[in-house]
Protein backbone atom coordinates (compact mmCIF):
# COMPACT_ATOMS: atom_id res chain seq x y z
CA UNK A 1 0.00 0.00 0.00
CA UNK A 2 2.81 2.55 0.82
CA UNK A 3 4.19 1.63 -2.73
CA UNK A 4 1.12 2.82 -4.27
CA UNK A 5 0.38 5.42 -2.74
CA UNK A 6 4.46 6.80 -3.38
CA UNK A 7 3.70 5.92 -6.93
CA UNK A 8 -0.04 8.28 -6.81
CA UNK A 9 2.16 10.85 -5.07
CA UNK A 10 5.05 11.02 -7.62
CA UNK A 11 2.50 11.04 -10.60
CA UNK A 12 1.88 14.53 -12.32
CA UNK A 13 -1.51 13.39 -13.58
CA UNK A 14 -2.93 12.17 -10.19
CA UNK A 15 -1.45 15.68 -8.59
CA UNK A 16 -3.58 17.74 -11.49
CA UNK A 17 -6.47 15.73 -10.61
CA UNK A 18 -5.84 15.80 -6.79
CA UNK A 19 -5.83 19.57 -7.15
CA UNK A 20 -8.38 19.68 -9.50
CA UNK A 21 -11.19 17.71 -7.03
CA UNK A 22 -9.87 19.56 -3.33
CA UNK A 23 -10.73 23.06 -5.63
CA UNK A 24 -14.25 21.41 -6.75
CA UNK A 25 -14.76 20.42 -3.18
CA UNK A 26 -13.83 23.36 -1.89
CA UNK A 27 -16.01 25.90 -4.31
CA UNK A 28 -19.01 22.92 -3.45
CA UNK A 29 -17.99 23.05 0.61
CA UNK A 30 -18.45 26.84 0.48
CA UNK A 31 -21.37 27.60 -1.77
CA UNK A 32 -24.53 28.93 -0.23
CA UNK A 33 -27.04 25.81 -0.93
CA UNK A 34 -24.30 23.69 1.02
CA UNK A 35 -23.65 25.84 4.07
CA UNK A 36 -27.53 25.87 4.31
CA UNK A 37 -28.26 22.30 4.00
CA UNK A 38 -25.18 21.66 6.44
CA UNK A 39 -26.66 24.66 9.20
CA UNK A 40 -30.49 24.20 10.01
CA UNK A 41 -32.10 25.67 12.26
CA UNK A 42 -34.51 24.46 14.83
CA UNK A 43 -33.10 21.16 15.59
CA UNK A 44 -32.77 21.64 19.33
CA UNK A 45 -35.07 20.13 22.27
CA UNK A 46 -36.94 23.52 23.02
CA UNK A 47 -38.33 23.19 19.29
CA UNK A 48 -39.27 19.63 19.92
CA UNK A 49 -40.90 20.22 23.70
CA UNK A 50 -43.42 22.80 21.63
CA UNK A 51 -44.61 20.33 19.37
CA UNK A 52 -47.88 18.96 19.31
CA UNK A 53 -46.61 15.06 19.91
CA UNK A 54 -44.27 16.01 23.03
CA UNK A 55 -47.31 17.56 25.05
CA UNK A 56 -49.65 14.92 23.93
CA UNK A 57 -46.73 12.69 25.30
CA UNK A 58 -46.48 14.80 28.70
CA UNK A 59 -49.75 14.45 28.96
CA UNK A 60 -50.02 10.23 28.81
CA UNK A 61 -47.14 10.03 31.16
CA UNK A 62 -48.65 12.43 33.85
CA UNK A 63 -51.28 10.25 33.54
CA UNK A 64 -49.39 6.79 33.43
CA UNK A 65 -47.45 7.98 36.79
CA UNK A 66 -50.45 8.30 38.68
CA UNK A 67 -51.62 4.72 38.14
CA UNK A 68 -48.19 3.35 38.49
CA UNK A 69 -48.50 5.26 41.86
CA UNK A 70 -51.27 4.02 42.81
CA UNK A 71 -50.99 0.54 41.93
CA UNK A 72 -47.68 1.08 44.39
CA UNK A 73 -45.85 -1.47 41.33
CA UNK A 74 -42.06 -0.08 42.30
CA UNK A 75 -41.18 -3.59 44.73
CA UNK A 76 -42.58 -5.67 41.81
CA UNK A 77 -40.16 -4.30 39.36
CA UNK A 78 -37.31 -2.96 41.50
CA UNK A 79 -34.34 -4.61 39.98
CA UNK A 80 -36.45 -6.62 37.29
CA UNK A 81 -35.21 -7.92 34.14
CA UNK A 82 -38.21 -6.52 31.98
CA UNK A 83 -36.55 -2.58 33.26
CA UNK A 84 -33.26 -3.52 30.79
CA UNK A 85 -34.94 -2.07 28.07
CA UNK A 86 -32.00 -1.63 25.76
CA UNK A 87 -32.09 -5.47 26.19
CA UNK A 88 -35.49 -6.02 25.00
CA UNK A 89 -34.81 -3.35 22.25
CA UNK A 90 -31.92 -5.05 20.08
CA UNK A 91 -33.60 -9.01 20.66
CA UNK A 92 -35.79 -7.69 17.60
CA UNK A 93 -33.61 -5.63 15.92
CA UNK A 94 -30.58 -8.30 15.55
CA UNK A 95 -33.16 -11.55 15.49
CA UNK A 96 -35.31 -9.72 12.72
CA UNK A 97 -33.96 -11.59 9.70
CA UNK A 98 -33.99 -14.63 11.23
CA UNK A 99 -37.48 -14.90 13.02
CA UNK A 100 -40.52 -14.82 11.64
CA UNK A 101 -42.40 -11.38 11.66
CA UNK A 102 -44.83 -12.32 13.96
CA UNK A 103 -42.19 -13.22 16.82
CA UNK A 104 -40.17 -9.86 15.35
CA UNK A 105 -43.77 -7.91 16.40
CA UNK A 106 -43.79 -9.80 19.94
CA UNK A 107 -40.26 -9.01 20.66
CA UNK A 108 -41.28 -5.30 19.87
CA UNK A 109 -44.08 -4.95 21.65
CA UNK A 110 -42.01 -6.27 24.84
CA UNK A 111 -39.25 -3.33 24.44
CA UNK A 112 -41.97 -0.93 23.92
CA UNK A 113 -43.75 -2.03 27.28
CA UNK A 114 -39.97 -1.46 28.71
CA UNK A 115 -39.70 1.48 27.44
CA UNK A 116 -42.96 2.54 28.74
CA UNK A 117 -42.19 1.09 32.40
CA UNK A 118 -39.46 2.77 32.76
CA UNK A 119 -40.36 6.67 32.09
CA UNK A 120 -43.01 5.58 34.30
CA UNK A 121 -40.45 4.50 37.15
CA UNK A 122 -38.31 7.35 36.64
CA UNK A 123 -39.96 10.85 36.14
CA UNK A 124 -36.78 12.17 35.90
CA UNK A 125 -35.96 10.24 33.01
CA UNK A 126 -36.71 12.21 29.29
CA UNK A 127 -37.52 11.04 26.08
CA UNK A 128 -34.67 11.20 23.64
CA UNK A 129 -35.27 13.94 20.77
CA UNK A 130 -34.07 13.37 16.86
CA UNK A 131 -34.86 15.57 14.17
CA UNK A 132 -36.78 13.02 12.05
CA UNK A 133 -38.64 11.27 15.16
CA UNK A 134 -41.71 14.08 14.30
CA UNK A 135 -41.83 12.76 10.81
CA UNK A 136 -41.06 9.49 11.82
CA UNK A 137 -44.63 10.06 13.57
CA UNK A 138 -46.38 11.91 10.91
CA UNK A 139 -45.69 9.03 8.74
CA UNK A 140 -47.01 6.65 10.57
CA UNK A 141 -50.36 8.71 10.99
CA UNK A 142 -51.14 9.13 7.88
CA UNK A 143 -50.40 5.77 7.20
CA UNK A 144 -52.81 4.81 9.13
CA UNK A 145 -55.12 6.83 8.04
CA UNK A 146 -54.50 5.88 4.80
CA UNK A 147 -55.23 2.52 6.17
CA UNK A 148 -58.70 2.76 7.33
CA UNK A 149 -59.57 5.05 3.66
CA UNK A 150 -59.07 1.52 2.27
CA UNK A 151 -61.23 0.11 -0.57
CA UNK A 152 -60.98 -3.43 1.55
CA UNK A 153 -60.78 -2.12 5.32
CA UNK A 154 -60.37 -6.17 6.35
CA UNK A 155 -57.53 -7.00 4.20
CA UNK A 156 -55.86 -3.34 4.61
CA UNK A 157 -56.04 -3.44 8.74
CA UNK A 158 -53.94 -6.11 9.79
CA UNK A 159 -51.01 -5.24 7.27
CA UNK A 160 -51.37 -1.59 8.16
CA UNK A 161 -51.46 -1.66 11.83
CA UNK A 162 -48.18 -3.86 11.56
CA UNK A 163 -46.45 -1.55 9.19
CA UNK A 164 -47.23 1.53 11.74
CA UNK A 165 -45.74 -0.41 14.66
CA UNK A 166 -42.81 -1.29 13.14
CA UNK A 167 -42.29 2.16 12.07
CA UNK A 168 -43.02 3.81 15.39
CA UNK A 169 -40.86 1.11 17.14
CA UNK A 170 -37.98 3.21 15.91
CA UNK A 171 -38.87 6.03 18.16
CA UNK A 172 -38.81 3.67 20.82
CA UNK A 173 -35.26 2.04 19.58
CA UNK A 174 -33.72 5.53 19.57
CA UNK A 175 -34.91 6.34 23.45
CA UNK A 176 -33.49 2.36 24.49
CA UNK A 177 -29.86 3.12 23.89
CA UNK A 178 -28.40 5.44 26.38
CA UNK A 179 -24.74 5.12 25.86
CA UNK A 180 -21.83 4.38 23.65
CA UNK A 181 -21.48 0.39 24.71
CA UNK A 182 -24.81 -0.04 24.16
CA UNK A 183 -24.85 1.13 20.51
CA UNK A 184 -21.79 -0.69 19.35
CA UNK A 185 -22.67 -3.94 20.61
CA UNK A 186 -25.46 -3.24 19.02
CA UNK A 187 -24.08 -2.89 15.50
CA UNK A 188 -21.84 -5.64 16.61
CA UNK A 189 -24.69 -7.95 16.93
CA UNK A 190 -26.32 -6.80 13.68
CA UNK A 191 -23.55 -7.61 11.68
CA UNK A 192 -22.79 -11.02 13.15
CA UNK A 193 -26.32 -11.81 12.01
CA UNK A 194 -25.66 -10.40 8.81
CA UNK A 195 -23.21 -12.63 8.48
CA UNK A 196 -24.81 -15.60 9.50
CA UNK A 197 -27.40 -14.94 7.42
CA UNK A 198 -24.96 -14.92 3.98
CA UNK A 199 -23.32 -18.12 5.37
CA UNK A 200 -26.74 -19.87 5.36
CA UNK A 201 -27.59 -17.82 1.70
CA UNK A 202 -24.34 -19.68 0.81
CA UNK A 203 -24.55 -22.96 1.83
CA UNK A 204 -27.92 -22.61 0.09
CA UNK A 205 -26.53 -22.02 -3.06
CA UNK A 206 -23.98 -25.12 -2.82
CA UNK A 207 -26.57 -27.28 -1.39
CA UNK A 208 -29.59 -26.04 -3.41
CA UNK A 209 -31.69 -25.87 -0.22
CA UNK A 210 -35.11 -23.94 0.14
CA UNK A 211 -37.68 -22.92 -2.51
CA UNK A 212 -37.53 -21.16 -5.96
CA UNK A 213 -39.96 -19.55 -8.51
CA UNK A 214 -39.26 -19.78 -11.93
CA UNK A 215 -40.34 -16.09 -11.66
CA UNK A 216 -37.35 -14.93 -10.25
CA UNK A 217 -35.06 -15.31 -13.58
CA UNK A 218 -35.61 -15.72 -17.29
CA UNK A 219 -34.39 -18.85 -17.92
CA UNK A 220 -34.17 -17.91 -22.09
CA UNK A 221 -31.79 -15.26 -21.58
CA UNK A 222 -30.12 -16.26 -18.23
CA UNK A 223 -29.47 -20.09 -19.10
CA UNK A 224 -26.52 -19.73 -16.50
CA UNK A 225 -28.05 -18.88 -13.49
CA UNK A 226 -29.76 -21.97 -12.14
CA UNK A 227 -30.28 -20.97 -8.33
CA UNK A 228 -31.12 -17.59 -6.71
CA UNK A 229 -30.14 -17.03 -2.93
CA UNK A 230 -32.98 -15.93 -0.64
CA UNK A 231 -31.80 -17.18 2.74
CA UNK A 232 -33.81 -16.20 5.73
CA UNK A 233 -35.82 -13.41 3.67
CA UNK A 234 -37.50 -15.63 1.44
CA UNK A 235 -36.76 -13.67 -1.94
CA UNK A 236 -33.94 -12.97 -3.11
CA UNK A 237 -34.35 -9.27 -3.87
CA UNK A 238 -35.77 -8.25 0.08
CA UNK A 239 -32.37 -10.63 0.87
CA UNK A 240 -30.52 -8.04 -1.49
CA UNK A 241 -32.41 -5.04 0.31
CA UNK A 242 -31.43 -6.47 3.86
CA UNK A 243 -27.73 -6.52 2.80
CA UNK A 244 -27.44 -3.59 1.66
CA UNK A 245 -27.92 -1.75 4.47
CA UNK A 246 -25.74 -4.73 6.41
CA UNK A 247 -22.83 -4.35 4.31
CA UNK A 248 -21.99 -0.63 5.43
CA UNK A 249 -22.41 -1.51 8.80
CA UNK A 250 -20.05 -4.48 8.41
CA UNK A 251 -17.56 -2.14 6.51
CA UNK A 252 -17.79 0.42 9.85
CA UNK A 253 -17.05 -2.10 12.23
CA UNK A 254 -14.31 -3.17 9.87
CA UNK A 255 -12.55 0.29 9.28
CA UNK A 256 -13.16 1.71 13.02
CA UNK A 257 -11.42 -1.79 14.50
CA UNK A 258 -8.81 -1.45 16.79
CA UNK A 259 -7.04 -4.75 17.02
CA UNK A 260 -6.24 -6.97 14.49
CA UNK A 261 -8.79 -9.75 15.46
CA UNK A 262 -11.33 -7.40 15.25
CA UNK A 263 -10.43 -6.48 11.77
CA UNK A 264 -9.92 -10.26 10.66
CA UNK A 265 -13.24 -10.95 12.00
CA UNK A 266 -15.22 -8.26 10.47
CA UNK A 267 -13.12 -8.60 6.91
CA UNK A 268 -14.71 -12.03 7.04
CA UNK A 269 -18.58 -10.86 7.99
CA UNK A 270 -18.52 -8.33 4.71
CA UNK A 271 -16.70 -11.08 2.67
CA UNK A 272 -19.44 -13.58 3.44
CA UNK A 273 -22.04 -11.10 3.04
CA UNK A 274 -20.82 -9.58 -0.37
CA UNK A 275 -20.62 -13.23 -1.43
CA UNK A 276 -24.07 -14.00 -0.76
CA UNK A 277 -24.40 -10.51 -2.17
CA UNK A 278 -23.63 -12.03 -5.61
CA UNK A 279 -25.57 -15.02 -5.33
CA UNK A 280 -28.92 -13.06 -4.60
CA UNK A 281 -27.81 -12.29 -8.61
CA UNK A 282 -30.20 -8.83 -7.52
CA UNK A 283 -29.59 -6.46 -10.55
CA UNK A 284 -30.89 -3.73 -8.29
CA UNK A 285 -29.36 -4.92 -4.88
CA UNK A 286 -26.33 -5.10 -7.01
CA UNK A 287 -26.75 -1.23 -8.54
CA UNK A 288 -28.19 0.04 -4.92
CA UNK A 289 -25.02 -1.61 -3.48
CA UNK A 290 -22.47 -0.14 -5.86
CA UNK A 291 -24.06 3.36 -5.29
CA UNK A 292 -23.83 3.03 -1.49
CA UNK A 293 -20.52 2.10 -1.87
CA UNK A 294 -19.62 4.85 -3.88
CA UNK A 295 -20.85 7.02 -1.12
CA UNK A 296 -19.40 5.63 1.81
CA UNK A 297 -15.45 6.26 -0.21
CA UNK A 298 -16.27 9.65 -1.31
CA UNK A 299 -17.76 10.95 1.85
CA UNK A 300 -14.82 8.99 3.92
CA UNK A 301 -12.23 10.61 1.33
CA UNK A 302 -13.30 12.59 -1.47
CA UNK A 303 -10.13 11.57 -3.57
CA UNK A 304 -11.65 8.35 -3.88
CA UNK A 305 -13.71 9.55 -6.59
CA UNK A 306 -10.90 8.89 -8.88
CA UNK A 307 -10.12 5.66 -7.98
CA UNK A 308 -14.19 4.48 -8.73
CA UNK A 309 -13.96 4.12 -12.34
CA UNK A 310 -10.92 1.92 -12.25
CA UNK A 311 -12.48 -0.16 -9.52
CA UNK A 312 -15.35 -0.45 -11.68
CA UNK A 313 -13.54 -1.53 -14.86
CA UNK A 314 -11.81 -3.90 -12.35
CA UNK A 315 -14.88 -5.79 -11.04
CA UNK A 316 -15.80 -6.12 -14.49
CA UNK A 317 -12.39 -8.34 -15.15
CA UNK A 318 -12.81 -10.43 -12.33
CA UNK A 319 -16.33 -10.95 -11.62
CA UNK A 320 -17.57 -14.15 -13.61
CA UNK A 321 -19.58 -14.35 -16.55
CA UNK A 322 -22.90 -15.25 -15.63
CA UNK A 323 -22.06 -12.02 -13.06
CA UNK A 324 -21.36 -9.37 -15.37
CA UNK A 325 -23.94 -10.59 -18.04
CA UNK A 326 -26.99 -10.34 -15.30
CA UNK A 327 -25.89 -6.99 -14.54
CA UNK A 328 -25.21 -6.14 -18.45
CA UNK A 329 -28.91 -7.08 -19.04
CA UNK A 330 -29.88 -4.00 -16.69
CA UNK A 331 -32.42 -1.77 -18.56
CA UNK A 332 -33.11 -4.35 -21.31
CA UNK A 333 -36.60 -4.83 -22.24
CA UNK A 334 -36.24 -8.21 -23.53
CA UNK A 335 -35.90 -9.40 -20.09
CA UNK A 336 -38.52 -10.73 -19.08
CA UNK A 337 -38.10 -9.03 -15.39
CA UNK A 338 -37.40 -5.89 -16.69
CA UNK A 339 -40.44 -5.43 -18.90
CA UNK A 340 -42.51 -6.95 -16.47
CA UNK A 341 -41.72 -3.97 -14.01
CA UNK A 342 -42.22 -1.73 -16.30
CA UNK A 343 -45.45 -2.77 -17.41
CA UNK A 344 -46.72 -2.96 -13.86
CA UNK A 345 -45.20 0.45 -13.18
CA UNK A 346 -47.45 1.72 -16.54
CA UNK A 347 -50.62 0.32 -14.60
CA UNK A 348 -50.03 1.03 -11.51
CA UNK A 349 -49.26 4.86 -12.42
CA UNK A 350 -53.24 4.68 -14.74
CA UNK A 351 -54.31 3.82 -11.78
CA UNK A 352 -53.00 6.42 -9.42
CA UNK A 353 -54.43 9.28 -11.54
CA UNK A 354 -57.91 8.58 -9.90
CA UNK A 355 -56.18 7.51 -6.55
CA UNK A 356 -53.60 9.74 -6.03
CA UNK A 357 -55.00 11.38 -3.09
CA UNK A 358 -55.98 8.62 -0.32
CA UNK A 359 -54.63 5.56 -2.10
CA UNK A 360 -56.31 2.30 -1.95
CA UNK A 361 -54.90 0.65 0.94
CA UNK A 362 -51.85 -1.56 2.11
CA UNK A 363 -51.91 -5.05 1.02
CA UNK A 364 -51.88 -7.34 -1.60
CA UNK A 365 -55.46 -7.76 -1.61
CA UNK A 366 -56.57 -4.05 -2.09
CA UNK A 367 -54.10 -3.74 -4.23
CA UNK A 368 -55.79 -6.38 -6.77
CA UNK A 369 -59.20 -5.43 -6.06
CA UNK A 370 -58.27 -2.08 -8.04
CA UNK A 371 -54.53 -2.82 -10.16
CA UNK A 372 -56.86 -5.52 -12.60
CA UNK A 373 -58.69 -2.73 -14.17
CA UNK A 374 -55.53 -0.85 -15.26
CA UNK A 375 -52.90 -3.39 -15.57
CA UNK A 376 -51.34 -3.54 -19.03
CA UNK A 377 -51.07 -6.52 -21.46
CA UNK A 378 -52.59 -8.31 -18.72
CA UNK A 379 -49.81 -8.32 -16.15
CA UNK A 380 -50.78 -9.39 -12.42
CA UNK A 381 -48.96 -8.60 -9.64
CA UNK A 382 -49.37 -8.10 -5.73
CA UNK A 383 -47.70 -4.59 -5.81
CA UNK A 384 -46.13 -1.70 -7.96
CA UNK A 385 -42.61 -3.08 -7.64
CA UNK A 386 -41.42 0.45 -7.14
CA UNK A 387 -41.27 1.69 -3.09
CA UNK A 388 -42.34 5.31 -4.00
CA UNK A 389 -45.07 4.16 -5.63
CA UNK A 390 -46.65 1.82 -3.55
CA UNK A 391 -46.43 4.89 -0.71
CA UNK A 392 -49.06 6.05 -2.86
CA UNK A 393 -50.73 3.15 -3.53
CA UNK A 394 -50.84 2.55 0.17
CA UNK A 395 -51.85 6.13 1.83
CA UNK A 396 -51.85 8.52 -1.25
CA UNK A 397 -49.72 11.50 -1.98
CA UNK A 398 -49.93 12.98 1.10
CA UNK A 399 -48.01 9.83 2.72
CA UNK A 400 -45.04 10.15 -0.07
CA UNK A 401 -44.49 13.99 0.63
CA UNK A 402 -44.02 13.11 4.05
CA UNK A 403 -41.70 10.38 3.37
CA UNK A 404 -39.79 12.45 0.92
CA UNK A 405 -39.30 15.31 3.63
CA UNK A 406 -38.70 12.44 6.13
CA UNK A 407 -35.66 11.44 3.97
CA UNK A 408 -34.55 15.11 3.19
CA UNK A 409 -34.29 15.33 7.10
CA UNK A 410 -32.51 12.66 8.05
CA UNK A 411 -29.52 12.81 4.89
CA UNK A 412 -29.78 16.57 6.70
CA UNK A 413 -28.89 15.41 10.13
CA UNK A 414 -26.43 12.61 8.84
CA UNK A 415 -24.62 15.26 6.51
CA UNK A 416 -24.45 17.65 9.04
CA UNK A 417 -23.18 15.23 11.67
CA UNK A 418 -19.93 14.20 9.07
CA UNK A 419 -18.86 17.63 8.61
CA UNK A 420 -18.55 18.64 12.75
CA UNK A 421 -17.72 15.02 13.50
CA UNK A 422 -13.71 15.24 14.97
CA UNK A 423 -14.00 11.44 16.24
CA UNK A 424 -13.26 9.23 13.47
CA UNK A 425 -15.03 6.36 14.72
CA UNK A 426 -18.27 8.26 14.85
CA UNK A 427 -17.81 9.72 11.62
CA UNK A 428 -17.31 6.29 9.69
CA UNK A 429 -20.62 4.86 11.20
CA UNK A 430 -22.02 8.19 10.54
CA UNK A 431 -21.17 8.10 6.93
CA UNK A 432 -21.66 3.87 6.56
CA UNK A 433 -25.33 4.85 7.35
CA UNK A 434 -25.93 7.51 5.34
CA UNK A 435 -24.73 5.35 2.35
CA UNK A 436 -26.53 2.45 3.83
CA UNK A 437 -30.04 3.98 3.06
CA UNK A 438 -28.77 5.59 -0.14
CA UNK A 439 -28.62 2.18 -1.57
CA UNK A 440 -31.12 1.31 0.02
CA UNK A 441 -33.48 3.96 -2.22
CA UNK A 442 -31.49 3.46 -5.30
CA UNK A 443 -33.11 -0.41 -5.15
CA UNK A 444 -36.54 0.36 -4.01
CA UNK A 445 -36.83 2.21 -7.36
CA UNK A 446 -36.95 -1.36 -9.11
CA UNK A 447 -39.05 -2.82 -6.07
CA UNK A 448 -41.25 -2.75 -3.21
CA UNK A 449 -38.97 -2.20 -0.09
CA UNK A 450 -41.20 -2.69 2.14
CA UNK A 451 -43.13 -5.77 0.66
CA UNK A 452 -41.32 -8.33 3.63
CA UNK A 453 -42.31 -6.54 6.70
CA UNK A 454 -38.60 -7.61 8.56
CA UNK A 455 -37.20 -5.53 5.77
CA UNK A 456 -39.41 -2.40 6.55
CA UNK A 457 -38.70 -3.27 10.52
CA UNK A 458 -34.79 -3.15 10.02
CA UNK A 459 -35.22 -0.18 7.37
CA UNK A 460 -36.69 2.30 9.92
CA UNK A 461 -34.49 0.52 13.05
CA UNK A 462 -31.83 1.60 10.36
CA UNK A 463 -32.96 5.14 11.01
CA UNK A 464 -33.15 5.48 14.38
CA UNK A 465 -29.74 3.56 14.46
CA UNK A 466 -28.51 6.58 12.22
CA UNK A 467 -29.87 9.13 14.13
CA UNK A 468 -28.09 7.80 17.09
CA UNK A 469 -24.80 7.71 15.41
CA UNK A 470 -25.05 10.77 14.94
CA UNK A 471 -24.58 11.90 18.46
CA UNK A 472 -22.59 9.04 19.06
CA UNK A 473 -19.05 10.97 20.53
CA UNK A 474 -21.40 12.70 23.15
CA UNK A 475 -23.16 9.04 24.20
CA UNK A 476 -21.25 7.86 28.13
CA UNK A 477 -19.28 5.11 27.54
CA UNK A 478 -21.52 3.48 30.70
CA UNK A 479 -22.48 -0.23 30.84
CA UNK A 480 -24.60 -2.82 28.59
CA UNK A 481 -27.05 -3.03 30.96
CA UNK A 482 -27.29 0.41 32.43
Amino acid sequence: MERARDILNGSLLWQALTALCVWCGGQWENSAVVQWFLHPRGWNRRASESSVFYKLWAWIRWALCRVYQALRLDKLFAGSVFAQTWFWCMMPVVFAPLFPTMAVLGMAGVGCCSLLLNLVRDRGRELSWAPINRYVILYAAVYLAGTFFSVNLDSSLKPGVLSVAFILFSVVLYNSVTNRSQLDTLLAFMVIAAAAVSVYGILQYIFRWGYQSAAWVDSDMFSGIEFRVPATLDNPNMLGQYLILAIPIGGAKLLSARDWFSRVFYFGCCGVMCICMLLTFSRGAWLGLLFAGAVFVILLNPRFMLLIPVALVGLWFILPDTVTARFASIGNLGDASTSYRVYIWMGTLAMLKNYWLCGIGPGADAFNMVYPAYSFNGISAPHSHNLFLQIVCDAGIAALAVFVILLFVYFRMMCTAVSRENDQASRIHQIAFTAGVCGFMVQAMTDYSFYNYRVLFLFWSYLALGALCTRRRRLPEGRLLA
